[in-house]
């Protein structure tokens, strides 16, 4: 079992309900593709040192999961890529 960090930051231009249904997308994701989600941290809304995308601030979510294999952090890093909502994101492997 590999265990990992996710932290994305969601752009702050959308709405309480609209960032919320992005996070919980995102860890459908994860979940959907066999990780399983041992803990949450919502950090909030947070300045960025420098300009990202041209935001200068993100609504920053951190995720642990445990996963057999890396099927759904490929997934979830293929689409976290892919989608505006997400201005940045970062996945670690932590040994535990």
């Amino acid at each position: 079992m590999r265990n990992y960090e996710i932290m994305f930051i969601v752009r702050p231009t959308l709405s309480e309900e609209e960032t919320k249904k992005v996070i919980e997308n995102f860890k459908a994701i994860l979940t959907n593709n066999g990780a399983k989600i041992e803990n949450e941290t919502d950090m909030g809304q947070r300045e960025f040192a420098y300009e990202i995308k041209k935001f200068k601030s993100g609504y920053y979510y951190v995720v642990e999961v445990s996963a057999n294999d890396d099927a759904a952090i490929k997934e979830f890093d293929r689409l976290s890529l892919i989608s505006n909502d997400v201005v940045r994101h970062l996945i670690t492997k932590i040994e535990k």
